[in-house]
This record gives C-alpha cells, sequence and structure tokens, in this order.
C-alpha cells in the first residue's frame, strides 16, 4: 500500500485516523503499532515476520545493553551481534542475488539462486533499529522498556516505506507524550496535500516522459531528447521522493510527532557538496554519524578523510541497491564532494554563483543516469547521446513535440523546485489574512480534487523509492 492510492486516502488514512482519535492516549502507541503492522502486510503479508523479529530482537538488545552497561565485555558482544544480525537479513534479502552473480562471473560458476522480493521499506527500518542499538550503546539515549512503544518506534507507517530515516533520539521524548492540536493536525494535513500533490500531479506526469524517452532506442535518441528526458527523470525522482517525505511528515504531525526534514531544495545547490546536505537528509546524516565520524571524520589527516569519504558513499551507493550502477553512482558522488573538498568549492566560491548552479546541474543530471539505468553500457550510450558523441542529431520532430506538450509542465517544475512557491503561500497567509483564509483553504481543496481525480483516471503511478 502507498500514500497516493486510493485505498489508503479513502479506507486505511481516515480509519485510522477515527481509531487513534477515539482512543484513549495511553493506548494510541499500541494503535499505531498495530495499524503499522498491517499498513506493512497488506501487500507483504509474510515479511512482516521479519519485521516483528527485528522488532523484539533489537528491542532486547538495548534492554540487555542497559542492563548490563557496568560489565562492557557483555555490552560491547551484544552490540556487535546486534550489528551482525541486522546487517545480516539486511545483506541475505538485498544483496545476496548481487554477490552470487559477481562469484559466478568472476570464477565462472553457475551457482543458482532464488530471486527473493525485497521486503519493503527493510533499508529504513533496519537503519532505525540499528541507530538505537548504537546509541543505546554509546549512552546516548536511554533504552526503550516499553516493547510497544518501541515496536511504534519501529514500524510507524508514516515513515515506514520511504523515510525519512529517523534516530530514536529524534522522538523518544514524542513515544511517551506528544501533544495534539487542532493547528497541528490541520498544519499535518496541509502538509500531507501538498506532498500528495507533488507526488500525484507533478511526479506522475513528468515520469510519463521519461518513460517515454526511456524506453526509446539509443540510436533513435536526439542530442536534445537526451537532455529532455533526463531533467524529466531529475523532477520526477525529486518530486516522487520529496512528495512522499512531505506526506510522511503531514501524516506525523497529524498523529503528534516531528519528524526531520528530508529536502531542502536541492536542486538550487551551487556546489554537488551543498547538493547532498539538501537531498534525502536523513540518509547524508545517518551516514555522517554512524560511518563517517566513528571512522575518523577529518580529524585523522587528509588521506584518511579522503578514504572515509569514499567509504561512505560506496555505501551510499550500495544503500539505493545491489546494482553495480549505484554502486558506480555512489563513488561518482564521492569523487566530485572530494574534488570539492581538495580545491573545487575554494575556484567555485569565487566565480558567479550561475557558474556553480550549472556546474552541480550537469553533475547531478550525469549522476542520475548511472542511478537509473542498470546496465551500465546503456548508461555510457545514453551519455553518450547526451554529449553528441554517437553521431546523433542534435533534435528531430519527436524532439519538438515533447518540448511543446511539456513546456509549461516543466517551467512549473522549475518554480516548485525553488523556494518562491513557498514564500508566497507565506506572504498570502501572514500578510493577506482575509484573502488567504478564504483562498487557501479552497487551494487544498482544489489540490485533494485534482489527486483523486488522477488517480481515479490513470494507472500510471509509481514510487520510485519503493525498491530501496
Amino acid at each position: 500500500m502507498v500514500f497516493s492510492s486510493l485505498i489508503f486516502l479513502f479506507l486505511f488514512l481516515p480509519l485510522t485516523i477515527l481509531i487513534y482519535y477515539v482512543s484513549p492516549k495511553v493506548l494510541r502507541n499500541l494503535i499505531l503499532f498495530i495499524v503499522s503492522l498491517i499498513f506493512y502486510a497488506w501487500g507483504e503479508p509474510v515479511y512482516i515476520v521479519i519485521m516483528i523479529f527485528s522488532t523484539i530482537f533489537d528491542y532486547a538488545n538495548g534492554v540487555l545493553i542497559d542492563k548490563y552497561k557496568d560489565r562492557k565485555g557483555i555490552t560491547k558482544a551484544i552490540f556487535i551481534n546486534s550489528i551482525i544480525i541486522n546487517l545480516g537479513i539486511l545483506g541475505f534479502f538485498k544483496y545476496y542475488g548481487f554477490v552470487v552473480d559477481n562469484i559466478n562471473t568472476i570464477f565462472n560458476l553457475n551457482i543458482q539462486v532464488e530471486t527473493l522480493p525485497l521486503p519493503v521499506g527493510i533499508s529504513f527500518y533496519t537503519f532505525q533499529t540499528m541507530s538505537y542499538v548504537i546509541d543505546v550503546y554509546l549512552g546516548k539515549v536511554q533504552a526503550q522498556k516499553n516493547i510497544i512503544s518501541f515496536g511504534t518506534y519501529v514500524t510507524m507507517f508514516p515513515q515506514l516505506v520511504a523515510g525519512p530515516i529517523i534516530k530514536y533520539s529524534d522522538i523518544d521524548k514524542q513515544l511517551q507524550e506528544r501533544k495534539v492540536t487542532l493547528d497541528r493536525f490541520g498544519e499535518g494535513m496541509e502538509l500531507f496535500i501538498r506532498g500528495l500533490a507533488l507526488k500525484v500531479l507533478l511526479a506522475n506526469n513528468i515520469g510519463l516522459l521519461w518513460t517515454s524517452v526511456k524506453t526509446t532506442s539509443i540510436s533513435e535518441l536526439t542530442i536534445l531528447t537526451a537532455w529532455i528526458g533526463i531533467i524529466a527523470f531529475a523532477f520526477q525522482i525529486y518530486f516522487d521522493f520529496r512528495g512522499y517525505s512531505a506526506m510522511a511528515q503531514g501524516l506525523g504531525k497529524m498523529f503528534g510527532f516531528d519528524f526531520p526534514e528530508n529536502f531542502n531544495y536541492p536542486y538550487i545547490s551551487k556546489s554537488v557538496t551543498e547538493f547532498w546536505r539538501r537531498w534525502h537528509i536523513s540518509l547524508g546524516s545517518w551516514f555522517r554519524e554512524y560511518v563517517y565520524i566513528p571512522l575518523g571524520g577529518n580529524r585523522t589527516g587528509l588521506l584518511k578523510q579522503l578514504r572515509n569519504l569514499f567509504v561512505v558513499w560506496f555505501l551510499t551507493g550500495l544503500w539505493h541497491g545491489a546494482n553495480w550502477n549505484f554502486i558506480i553512482w555512489g563513488l561518482y558522488f564521492g569523487l566530485f564532494v572530494t574534488l570539492e573538498k581538495l580545491f573545487l568549492l575554494k575556484w567555485l566560491k569565487n566565480r558567479m554563483s550561475f557558474i556553480g548552479h550549472m556546474y552541480t546541474l550537469i553533475i547531478v543530471l550525469i549522476g542520475w543516469v548511472f542511478f537509473e539505468f542498470e546496465n551500465l553500457s546503456v548508461a555510457m550510450n545514453f551519455i553518450g547521446t547526451m554529449f553528441g558523441f554517437n553521431q546523433s542529431v542534435f533534435l528531430d520532430n519527436k524532439t519538438l513535440y515533447y518540448l511543446t506538450t511539456n513546456f509549461m509542465l516543466f517551467i512549473v517544475l522549475a518554480i516548485c523546485s525553488t523556494p518562491f512557491p513557498k514564500r508566497v503561500f507565506v506572504y498570502i497567509k501572514e500578510k493577506l489574512k482575509l484573502p488567504g483564509a478564504i483562498g487557501i483553504p479552497v487551494f487544498y481543496v482544489v489540490l485533494v480534487v485534482l489527486s483523486t481525480a488522477y488517480l481515479v483516471n490513470d494507472t500510471y503511478n509509481p514510487f520510485l523509492y519503493f525498491r530501496f
């Protein structure tokens, strides 16, 4: 089940809100825990066993580490065992086939492997349970003694499927006591509706264009069509993921939780380093806190710092998928982050901001090619077409058709990738009180109606981060 589905919008969510708010506060964590398990089991009833195991296993690890906190040998053994088991589960379901395929290739073997469907959200909730055990072990948080509260943290459906990745310390107090007011519920609804519109009205529509370009033979692509296509994908994945994150934040507020921001207008960045401070913020924060800093961060000399950066970016790529294209994608960005740290950022600071912005967009767009095409030779051919290396013509009638039919959509996407709409919205809400009081509710009703109409009439409703 995804948020942008009619079943969720008009059945699951209304029933959940009704049951949640008529229940006494002492039962609300239990309600969220149960409905989250139902949400997860809706599409994958078998894999709910893995989630329940992870919940009970790491709950017990936290309690045991707290119990034996004065005996370092025991707590260290519990901690190491927790990390090994968690990574083992993630590795088996996500990377087992990838490892066997590479062994077959390297040693010319023919080991058969059964392809297992990837449990939805396993990368997200595994990172959350691992961060909890790590923080308990390091004494950053107290162990949660209530298994229902801990289960609510692990399984919470608003951010289960695609994040943001929430550290236990972000919401430990909210699990015990959270304030639910009409204003906060209203803010949550607004966030959810905006996210739904971004995903359904923007991401889905521009995704149709990318699908058309992607399925076109490389030999038939023009230079401009290749650029139009990858720009379309860049917008699709951004509004798809940002929309889903906004919906998650909105749902969190509706149930009394404050989830961290996951996107901050990454396409306005003037360097690759800045881009990754604005894109999937919770994942970058997780790797920085639990991998980069423990490895020594930037405190151990330049060579080790560079090593640490490449370890993080290798893992960032690998986290996104069990394929070499994701690893290359991660290392590709790691290379540019490293170059910027060494000298490129200083050079960019002395240039017009426009240069930094264009450089960043080009690097990011090339990166999205590696991200999207699992076949590396296809990816390289696509990039070759973008830069005119495949003897492609600049444009043709199909290119002109894509431009004329999607011109206004591209304008809307570009504007919505900047803080401008938010500033206009805040101005109307705060400065034009009467028009805002009338216009804003109407605006949200229109968004809901349009989004619903799209979902009713169209079967194209993918969620790109579902596979991670």
